[in-house]
Formats: structure tokens, sequence, C-alpha cells
């Protein structure tokens, strides 16, 4: 039986030997491609995605085929190659199709994380930016919002924390506290500190913080996020598994920051964490539902607007995929225009977002119109 295994592991391997001299990139020996799939095992793909693969990189005419499971540049080129041709011959919907694509946006996923600037942490709050936001835990009241206004080599003075829980005239100096933090693109941190005094900075109530070199890294990334400015349409989650498109008109709202883990959104009025909600909006002419909860609500009262932070449920594949084609470029940047449910209204609302990318003359552009989720859910603000 060993030697029967052994037999059939060998004859494979032959057979992808002969395969890879007869239809090898010109040029390439057969030493080369077998170092193909030696390269394509170790990094998790079977036989049968490598041989894909193999045909991807002779589509995509790579010098150095091997590259692909190094260098982010040329595994891009063979991923914009397989959707373009999938689209083209209308296999992009073909469960197989998008099964693969996922394995490929899962190992391009991977290459993204282990770059040298996301392993990179810090250690000492002197490395910390101003606007960087913050929760303020206070042992035996609760966890607070914050920002940093200022960080010089003394101190950090952050915002006076707010929160329904604590009373205004409660003092903060002498006070222990915990500082948590998600730092962009990296990982979330924790220290403690103790509040040296209460101050006015930049107009603002203040406290000035002590430095630590104490700092611990929490939570590493899972998921690679772009900026964007995207028009949607925001609605409470009654039905879990809802994942039908809405023919009404939701609350509008801008998604500002997208990956395949979730979004940030911002939306007129105040709420609080733990909604279940479903956002939806429009990628490449596509409309795509993406359903989770709101873990986090900053609320700017100067502004009444709030920015949600809202972790995703799982996604269908063919959503995932779409994100993540987004996400890494591979769309050949096509603009997304609203949601298209209601003509009357998803014209009003392409009209509110023209601004955001139109020629204003120099003049400053005007932020698109929200609505206001206090009148939308007044039982939930």
């Amino acid at each position: 039986m060993v030697f029967l295994i052994i037999g059939v592991i060998a004859g494979g391997l032959l057979l992808l030997f002969l395969n890879a001299r007869t239809q090898g990139i010109e040029g390439m020996v057969q030493g080369d491609w077998i170092q193909f799939y030696a390269k394509g095992k170790d990094a998790g793909f079977s036989f049968k995605e490598l041989e894909l693969l193999r045909r991807l990189a002779i589509n995509s005419q790579l010098e150095d085929p091997t590259a692909l499971f190094w260098s982010q540049q040329q595994l891009d080129r063979c991923i914009k190659q397989m959707v373009k041709l999938s689209r083209e011959t209308g296999e992009d919907k073909d469960q197989g199709t998008q099964e693969f694509l996922s394995r490929l946006y899962d190992y391009r996923k991977k290459i993204e994380l282990e770059k040298p600037k996301a392993l990179y942490g810090i250690t000492d709050t002197r490395q910390l930016l101003e606007e960087q936001r913050v929760r303020v835990l206070l042992t035996g009241t609760g966890v607070f919002s914050s920002y940093i206004i200022k960080n010089t080599k003394d101190y950090i003075t952050i915002a006076r924390p707010a929160g329904a829980n604590l009373p205004q005239s409660f003092h903060w100096k002498g006070t222990h506290i915990s500082i948590y933090f998600w730092r962009n693109e990296d990982a979330g941190y924790v220290f403690d500190t103790d509040v040296i005094d209460e101050v006015y900075s930049k107009g603002f109530e203040a406290l000035q913080i002590n430095h630590s070199t104490s700092v611990f890294r929490t939570q590493k990334r899972k998921s690679v996020r772009i900026k964007t400015s995207i028009p949607a349409y925001l609605y409470l989650l009654h039905d879990e598994s809802s994942v039908e498109i809405e023919t009404k008109p939701g609350l509008k709202c801008v998604v500002e920051d997208l990956s395949d883990g979730g979004c940030a959104l911002v939306i007129g009025g105040k709420t609080a964490p733990g909604l279940k909600v479903k956002v939806q909006f429009e990628l490449g002419g596509d409309p795509l539902i993406m359903c989770g909860t709101v873990r986090s609500a900053d609320y700017k009262e100067a502004e009444n607007k709030s920015l949600l932070h809202i972790e995703a449920d799982e996604l269908t594949l063919e959503t995932r995929n779409h994100i993540l084609a987004e996400v890494f470029g591979m769309t050949g940047g096509d603009e997304s225009l609203p949601f298209r449910i209601a003509d009357e209204q998803a014209e009003k609302m392409e009209n509110e977002f023209a601004a955001m990318d139109g020629d204003n003359g120099g003049e400053k552009r005007e932020e698109p119109a929200v609505m206001d989720i206090s009148e939308e859910f007044p039982n939930l603000v």
C-alpha cells in the first residue's frame, strides 16, 4: 500500500513536470516550474489551484511566476487578469470561480498584513498622533470616549471624556485610568496612566495625563481597510438572516472606510452601540448588503453627527469578493454611484453627493447630507 501511494505521488509529479515542460513560459526551465509548484504547496494551494495559477501567470506574462507567492504586485496582476477574464466570459457568477477568487484574496490579505508596516508596533505613548481616538476606562464608573488634542514630550492632552454615566462635576485630577485605542493600519493597544490636571486646551475642556513606556498590544488587525466616501442606506435589522435588497430608501449615511470585516459610516444624530443594522450600498454598479452590529458610536456634538463602527456578520462569498476587489484595487477604479432604489430618491442623493468629486472652483466641498438617526429612530437615542 505504501509503495502504491508513493507511486501515485511520483506519477503526479511527473505529469506536472511534463506539463510544465510543454506549456511553460518562454525562457523558463523545468526546474523553475517545479519550484513554482513547490512554493505554491508551501503557500497552501492545491494542485488544481496551482494549475489555474500557472495559467494566470502565463496569461499575465509574468517573467517569474514564482514571484506571485511573495510579491504583492505580481499577485495583483494575476488576480486582475482573473477578474477581467471571468467577467468577460460570464464565469464571475460561477461558485467555483468565486471560491478560487476568495482563496486568492485571502492570500493577498496575508501578504498585506505581513508587510513590515503592519508588524511594526509602538511601545511609548510619545509616538501617538494628535486626533487619535481613545477609550478611557475609569474603574467602577465606566468607559468613556475621548481623543488626543496635543502630545508633547512631558504629557498628553486629551479631550475631557464624555459619557452618560459621568457627572459633569466629576473631578479627574489625580485619578488612575486605563487608555484603550486602535492604531490605524496596526492593532489595538492599552496603557495605564494618571491624570495630572484638568485644563482648557484649544478652547476645549481637557485632561493632561502622564506618558507611559508600557504600551501593550492587545489585538492585531485582521482585515485590510480602505478609505471611501460611498453614499449608503442604513436599516435596523429585525431579521438577522435578512440579506435581501431593500426596495425602500433607508437612513442616509456615508461609508467612510470599508473592509470584509465591517465598515465605518457617518450618520446624523446620536445613537448607542449594540444595534443590529443593515448597510446597503453600491460598488462597481452592483448593490451590496452588509449586516452587522454597531460596536462603537463616536458622537460629535458640534456637528450633530456620529461615526459608527460596524462589525460585519458573515458575508456571502460574492459580496466578500466584491468588497476585497475594491479594497485591493482590482476593479479598475470605477467610481460608485448612489444605490438606486427609488429613482426620485436616488437622483436626489446623487446630486447631494456630486459635490464630493466635482470641481468646485477651489471652494470648500460640501459634505453629503445625512439623515438624522434621532428623527428616524427616536426610541434608540
